[in-house]
């Protein structure tokens, strides 16, 4: 007999259709005492929508057995009931930070009573995305037109694998129904905290717009607090030394709500951060990265703003990489390998870094940054003895020194970098900021006085170019598929994802590596990431298309119908996971370009 997807999906949002009709709460308190005692699987019957009164609770997926992954669950409540006014998710940077705002309380309430109720494996979890420093669209919650959405995981109980149903009816009539009261109804919301998270929202979302209009790359308001409190903590450092600009690079924001902020402003150009070790260059870099994000109240780094685009470079010996065009950096190789189309499954240090550049201008970056102690030594300079020993036509590498005025002015390309051992920059910066105990010090003016008495290196080269002819890239792959009985029918399953961590995750029987990828600041996005892989895979994986227009297609999705649109193409009830957040443009192509 034959079967096909089309075939699948209708048979799916059929049984969907019937067991997600709304019961009533004391109908799903029936079912679940009848089937106390029975074998696990019997939980799946409980799988619809029941109505609570003030909120709707949908069972969505029923774990397979306890020491599955939990079951999946939703709440939602309509906006007369929940209450938030229409202003406060009225434009996408309040409604990202309200979303965000309520997966925190929704949290915090169900921590409370995480494995209160109790039983085998999984039972007795209740557990929503943990949201960190950054503030991130994700799935957890979503604000649609007519509710507000909380979906979570729900560890189902049981004695060994037989269902406890005493305890299920516990956390689904007196957890559940305290977490949604106290996270998704404004009349129980603390109204000016809440009003500073949206105040928050709209004064980064102002100064970013402001930046675009002044030609500011990035900006740290005075106060900020940048170092973190240890290298596997990213809370603000208790104590840590306020910063305070330079008056030479002092820019004042008029801000919306907050009045007056006053902060350093880096302009487009090329940007040197210079000091001694432990001065903070670094940490001064790792704000700028994370500055594309806004970040919560308190975390010292809320005002730390960067053009959105900007990418975080480095060497990335060993990476894969697939029909590049490197030549801007590397040319006329020994062995004859074409570098306008470079292909290697074990890149070099010089040739991970340039195609890293490459495919972050084809991003659409338009700032680039840069740590020299991440970067491969031979790619970034060439001193002028080494110059003289080995000449220009025996050397393929053009160090990114002589090409970095050019991305500047023929591209808008601007660059923040972190030197600590090489002086030749200096002669190509259009600002230099030394970091002394971690305060910026503006020292280009008596740094190019400086330079007068040392000999200009060659900072230029020939032949600067951009990549012009679009890479093209075979997402056929292995699209495993399987049959699975579902509903009196059989329903085809989607290729097999598995995530390790933030850095890592499977897809089939391919493993991705991210490790390297250091704008990727949750493992939520790493999730999201493989999810949007499977779907060019399944809708552009026999058209061989280009990664551009793919990325392009894929982030048109995101930006009409949010997560929602890459893991419920057919708008099947219960069919979008909690476990998703928000990737950048620029990582979306970063993990293509890995693939």
């Amino acid at each position: 007999m034959g079967f096909n997807r089309k075939d699948s999906i209708r048979k799916e949002q059929k049984y969907f259709m019937k067991n997600f009709s709304k019961k009533t709460s004391e109908e799903l308190r029936s079912n679940l005492r009848a089937i106390n005692h029975k074998s696990y699987p019997a939980y799946k019957t409980l799988a619809g929508s029941y109505s609570f009164g003030k909120y709707t609770l949908n069972i969505e997926h029923v774990q397979g057995d306890p020491f599955a992954a939990p079951s999946r669950l939703s709440v939602e409540a309509e906006h007369k009931i929940a209450g938030f006014p229409a202003s406060y998710y009225g434009t996408k940077w309040n409604k990202t930070a309200l979303e965000d705002y309520l997966i925190r309380r929704f949290h915090r309430q169900a921590d409370k009573f995480c494995f209160q109720a109790k039983g085998s494996g999984k039972s007795g979890i209740i557990t929503v995305s943990r949201c960190g420093q950054e503030i991130i669209e994700r799935t957890a919650c979503e604000i649609t037109a007519d509710n507000v959405i909380v979906r979570f995981e729900v560890g189902f109980p049981a004695n060994g694998r037989t269902i406890n149903a005493p305890e299920l009816e516990k956390i689904l009539f007196d957890f559940i129904p305290v977490c949604v009261e106290q996270s998704l109804y404004y009349d129980k919301t603390p109204k000016q905290e809440l009003e500073k998270i949206i105040f928050l929202a709209e004064d980064q979302y102002f100064i970013r717009e402001e930046m675009k209009k002044q030609d500011i790359a990035a900006f740290i308001a005075d106060g900020s607090i940048l170092p973190r409190e240890s290298g596997v903590s990213d809370r603000p450092l208790k104590d840590g030394i306020p910063f305070h600009s330079p008056e030479t690079m002092a820019v004042t924001f008029h801000l919306p709500h907050k009045g007056n902020l006053r902060g350093m402003g880096i302009r487009k150009g090329i940007t040197l951060i210079v000091g001694g070790g432990y001065h903070g260059k670094s940490t001064l870099l790792k704000a700028l990265e994370r500055g594309v994000y806004d970040h919560i109240a308190g975390d010292g780094r809320e005002y730390v703003i960067t053009d959105e685009t900007a990418l975080k470079l480095r060497a990335e010996d060993g990476r894969k990489i697939t029909n590049t065009d490197i030549s801007l950096f590397i040319n006329h190789l020994p062995n004859g390998k074409d570098t306008e189309r470079f292909c290697t499954l074990d890149a070099s240090g010089s040739t991970s870094q340039a195609a890293n550049i490459v495919e972050g201008i084809e991003a659409g970056s338009k700032l680039l940054l840069i740590d020299e102690d991440t970067s491969a030594t031979n790619f970034m300079v060439r001193d002028e003895l080494m110059q003289r020993i080995v000449a220009r036509e025996k050397e393929p590498i053009t160090p990114f020194l002589e090409r970095a005025k050019d991305l500047y002015e023929e591209a808008g390309i601007s660059t923040i970098l972190v030197v600590g051992s090489c002086g030749s920059y200096f002669h190509i910066a259009d600002k230099i900021i030394q970091m002394d105990s971690y305060q910026a010090v503006d020292i280009t003016d008596e740094t190019k006085e400086i330079i007068k008495n040392y000999p200009i290196p060659a900072i230029s080269a020939p032949g600067f170019h951009l990549p012009s002819e679009r890479r093209r890239i075979d997402l056929s792959g292995s699209v495993q598929k399987r049959k699975t009985y579902r509903g009196n029918s059989y329903v085809e399953e989607r290729l097999k994802i598995k995530r390790m961590g933030k850095t890592a995750f499977s897809i089939g029987k391919e493993n991705l590596d991210l490790r390297y990828v250091e704008q990727l600041v949750d493992e939520e996005q790493t999730q999201t990431l493989a999810y949007l892989l499977r779907y060019a895979k399944e809708n552009y994986g026999d058209k061989n298309a280009d990664i551009t227009s793919i990325v392009k297609a894929l982030d048109n999705i995101l930006k009409t119908k949010g997560l929602a649109g890459i893991c419920n193409k057919e708008n099947i009830p219960g069919n979008v996971p909690s476990g998703l957040a928000m990737p950048r443009v620029q990582e979306i192509f970063a993990c293509f370009n890995r693939y």
